[in-house]
Formats: C-alpha cells, sequence, structure tokens
C-alpha cells in the first residue's frame, strides 16, 4: 500500500512544519513539498496536524483483578485506542503470586494476537521473586519485554516486599531493565480501610481518604530509596499528587534514574466526583484516587515543564451495574478503575492545548515520543522520520462534539466523562501504512496489530 499525505501540518515533538508524507509499505519513505503522487492514495491534509501514532504505555486489557474481569478484549480496545489516535498499545501483564511469570506473560500474549488492531506490546508484572522466578524473568526479558512492573499495594495478590523489591531492582539494573511502579504502602491503606469500614464509612467516597496523598508519597520515597541504592532506572505509574512529583524531583535532583506518568482522568477529574450520590462515585474509583483538584495546576505545569514524561490512562474497564456495583456497602470491594483508552489524547488535547497549558510539540512528546523513547520504541515509533513506522494521526482541529457512553468504542457500560465536549479529534489514523481509522470511525482491520519485541536499553 502507498499513501501520499498532502499538505499536512507536520508536528512532533519538537518540530512544526507544513509538508507531505509519502508512505510505501508500512513506512515512511519521503517526507518533503510537492511530492509526486504515483499510484498512491492521496490524503489532503491541508488545515489538519500530522501527528505520529500515540502510544498509551499503561493499559489493562485483560485483567482478572478483585473477584471479576475487566471487560475489554484486544478488539474492542484496540479499536477504541485507534478511534481515539493511539496506535500502539503497552499493557500490564499483571499475575497473581501463585502464577508462573512465563506461563502469565504467554497467556496475556494469546490474548492479544491475531486480535488486535494496534501494534503491543507488555511490561511484566513481578509479584513475586524467588530462583524459579528470577529464571523466567530472564527469558522473558529476552523475549522482547525489558521492562517490569511492581506494585507496592495489594499485599497478598500482586505486591511485593521488600527483599522482593531489592532482587527485582537488582535484577533491572543488570539487565538494563526499566522498572514500573504503582506506589502507595499497602499495610496503611489496610489499616486506613478497616478504620473506615468500622466507623460506618462505607461509600465511594471513602475511597480517597483509605489511600491518601501522603500514602502515594511514602510509597513513591520508599521506591526512589531502593532504587538510589541498587542503581536501577524507575518509572512511577499514575502519579497523581504534587507531593508525589515534589518526591521524584527530589530524587532525581540526588542522581536516581527516574521518570513521571500520570494518567488523564487525573489532569481532567477531581475528587468530587467520586463523591457523586446514589454510588455513582463508584465510576470514578480507581488507586491511587483521584485527589483534591489543587493538584491539577501542577501536574499541567510538570507537562509543560516535561518534568512528567508521559500522559497514559491506567484503561481498566469495569461496568457499573454489574461490576462496580460489588462495592456497595464495602468501598474496599469495587473494581478499580476509569475506561479511557479512547479518550485520551482528545481530553489532553481539549482540555491542555485549546485551554493553553501546554504546547503542540509538548502534547506529542507526553503522549507518544517520550513512551517510545523509554520503553525502546523509538524512533520506530513515536516519530515521523524516514523509515520510522507509518502511524500516523491526522487529527481536525476544527471539529467539535461530545463524549457518549452510546458512541464509544469501549466494551463498558458507561463513560466517565458522559456529554462532555471535545474540540478536536483524529479524521484518518494509519498503523504501518494501513488506515485504520476514516472519518472518526474504525475502517480497518482486527488482527493488523503486532508484538513489539523490544530491547534492553536501561543499563
Amino acid at each position: 500500500m502507498s499513501l501520499l499525505i498532502k499538505n499536512g501540518r507536520i508536528i512532533t515533538a519538537t518540530d512544526d512544519y507544513v509538508a507531505d508524507i509519502h508512505v510505501d509499505g508500512e513506512t515512511i519513505v519521503a517526507i518533503g513539498t510537492d511530492l509526486a503522487a504515483g499510484d498512491a492514495e492521496v490524503i489532503d491534509a491541508t488545515g489538519k496536524y500530522v501527528f505520529p501514532g500515540f502510544i498509551d504505555p499503561h493499559v489493562h486489557i485483560y485483567l482478572p483483578f478483585m473477584g471479576t474481569y475487566a471487560k475489554d478484549n484486544y478488539e474492542t480496545a484496540s479499536k477504541a485506542a485507534l478511534v481515539g489516535g493511539t496506535t500502539t498499545l503497552i499493557e500490564m501483564c499483571c499475575p497473581s503470586r501463585a502464577d508462573s511469570p512465563l506461563k502469565a506473560f504467554e497467556l496475556w500474549r494469546s490474548k492479544a494476537d491475531g486480535l488486535s488492531a494496534v501494534d503491543y506490546s507488555f511490561h511484566m508484572g513481578v509479584t513475586r521473586f524467588d530462583e524459579s522466578t528470577e529464571k523466567e524473568l530472564r527469558e522473558i526479558v529476552s523475549r522482547g519485554i525489558p521492562s517490569f512492573k511492581i506494585f507496592l499495594a495489594y499485599e497478598g495478590a500482586f505486591g511485593i516486599n521488600d527483599e522482593e523489591l531489592f532482587k527485582t531492582l537488582t535484577l533491572a539494573k543488570e539487565l538494563g531493565v526499566i522498572v514500573t511502579a504503582h506506589c502507595e504502602n499497602a499495610i496503611a491503606v489496610a489499616q486506613l480501610q478497616s478504620e473506615l469500614l468500622a466507623a460506618g464509612k462505607t461509600g465511594p467516597e471513602f475511597h480517597e481518604p483509605s489511600r491518601p496523598e501522603t500514602i502515594e508519597t511514602c510509597g513513591v520515597q520508599h521506591l526512589m530509596t531502593f532504587a538510589e541504592v541498587t542503581g536501577a532506572h524507575v518509572y512511577v505509574v499514575h502519579t497523581s499528587c504534587d507531593p508525589a512529583v515534589q518526591a521524584i524531583q527530589a530524587a532525581r535532583y540526588r542522581g536516581v534514574h527516574a521518570w513521571i506518568e500520570t494518567v488523564i482522568p487525573y489532569l481532567v477529574l477531581d475528587k468530587t466526583f467520586a463523591e457523586e450520590p446514589e454510588f455513582e462515585g463508584a465510576k470514578y474509583v480507581m488507586s491511587p484516587p483521584i485527589r483534591d483538584k489543587r493538584n491539577q495546576p501542577i501536574l499541567w505545569d510538570a507537562i509543560r515543564n516535561r518534568l512528567i514524561s508521559t500522559v497514559a490512562t491506567d484503561h481498566a474497564p469495569f461496568d457499573f451495574v454489574a461490576q462496580k456495583s460489588m462495592g456497595v456497602g464495602d468501598f474496599t470491594k469495587i473494581p478499580n478503575g476509569i475506561p479511557s483508552v479512547e479518550d485520551r489524547i482528545n481530553l489532553l488535547y481539549t482540555h491542555g492545548v485549546v485551554t493553553g497549558k501546554i504546547d503542540l510539540n509538548t502534547f506529542v512528546d507526553a503522549g507518544s515520543t517520550q513512551a517510545a523513547k523509554l520503553f525502546g520504541l523509538y524512533p520506530r515509533k513515536g516519530a515521523i522520520q524516514i523509515g520510522s513506522d507509518a502511524d500516523l494521526v491526522i487529527y481536525d482541529p476544527d471539529y467539535t462534539g461530545n463524549i457518549s457512553q452510546t458512541t464509544q468504542q469501549m466494551n463498558v457500560d458507561y463513560s466517565a466523562f458522559e456529554g462532555w465536549e471535545i474540540k478536536g479529534r483524529p479524521s484518518l489514523v494509519t498503523v504501518r501504512g494501513e488506515v485504520q481509522v476514516r472519518d472518526g470511525q474504525f475502517a480497518g482491520t482486527i488482527g493488523r496489530g503486532q508484538f513489539l519485541a523490544r530491547k534492553p536499553s536501561h543499563f
């Protein structure tokens, strides 16, 4: 397949210019002005932006959690991602402590192979560390997964102890693996949950007080200490608040190799949403929780200054009626997650670029390029360069519309952003040169996506 995208305003993490892009097969073969079409399909991008395909480095698609399973599969999730401009997903592979890491990796990958419409990879969850798991982790890295995921939360399920944390980081340093980390304190959370429930405070509005900013920050500081001692490279996922950002910045000042991710719900929602009556607040339960609104300007400033590297989603879709309702009368039983893989880029553009909080280059950097660089995909992904994969998003800044569960691709019975206006959306999206979205609708091939084997780069 050959495509010629004419007269688009090309925006990368550093550049902004008008040019044509010639795609032959799966890659970009020429960038310039007045390029000849030949037998290529010509796409007029006049008045539109052309971005590199966006990368969501933190999603959950296949997820056994809290006695149930996330609702999306790779067909629904990848279609949703594409309609929202995301062409690559990196999923968290999260086995329980009793599971074999290698078997878990093979299971998670089997859920995507042949079904995904986007390219995909995984972060390998380390939920215990012993001699057998170390051997399997080495094998998984050799198969193209140079990133781990650890939980300093969910004791007895996903969480690891300090000895396991130290050994995981030591192995990661040896292998050049970056360790992504959920930072809280499982014991402190459990104690606060017990106290709140004992006091009759059972609704979703008490989820945030059970996991306050101080506990998230404590987890961050704990991770930073271990990273400093071992020399491992770490990436703090879903950072929600100012004190946690400050703790990571302080560690960087000491020489710790640390990067920060935030997620779109923290930028546009605040804890009052989880306080909505009639159990509606359960729609907004995730961990760490959405915070006091005072944190939002700080997070936006940190993105603008590129202190926060990436804006992801932590997409974890659970139905409100049949799944979130498991927590009626006990907020600790509400499956955690806010479905947002379809909405991330449009919300980031509408609430970030349109309002002047971030510029277009930073928008691309946080939504695509930094994830590609951190996780071993650049410049194949996250770039518009000759030789890069032709993952391209033609974005219409003049479009206006509204988010609704009735029109979304995500397989979940509600939208956390129901009725919200968006200003701009992808009008055409390609994955390795094949058009997968036209006029905001999926028009591609299920199974087009490929597994992305990556190499270690964090030595």
